[in-house]
């Protein structure tokens, strides 16, 4: 009996940085993926306001990082907006279109800080790069 004294406090020790770090690991993948779920409605809402006749790539930049800053996703530096003309087949026939790419360097708050504390500086640490796009067909007028 006397040899068992102390065990609890050892499970617990040993057992409490596994669930912290599972925890953060719940909380940081739900924020990466509330963050790329903005990006593909930001993209969404540039293609939108890029296929009406007159628009142009400057107010379909803004619009998408104004949607970016509701969406509580602050554009950092790296974000960018690409507005590009598109081909789309539809019934075999070539129609234009408008594709818009977003593309956000997104970063772990505590992950990527953990990572390069155990691996070092061997790539790791960089933020991930996400992109999401969106491709619509182009009113005519």
């Amino acid at each position: 009996m006397r040899g068992e004294r102390g065990q609890a406090l050892v499970e617990a020790a040993l057992i409490t940085p596994v669930v912290l770090l599972i925890m953060v690991g719940i909380f940081e993948v739900s924020r990466a993926y509330q963050t790329y779920q903005v990006l593909t409605n930001a993209a969404r809402e540039g293609a939108r306001a890029a296929v009406v006749p007159g628009a142009n790539k400057t107010t379909v930049q803004a619009l998408v990082t104004k949607y970016m800053r509701d969406g509580a996703v602050q554009p950092v530096t790296g974000e960018k907006v690409a507005v590009d003309p598109a081909n789309i087949v539809v019934n075999g026939a070539t129609v234009g279109g408008t594709l818009v790419t977003v593309t956000y360097p997104f970063k772990f708050l505590v992950l990527q800080p953990v990572a390069k504390l155990v691996a070092g500086n061997k790539g790791t640490g960089e933020p991930l790069t996400m992109r999401a796009t969106s491709l619509m067909r182009n009113e005519v007028q």
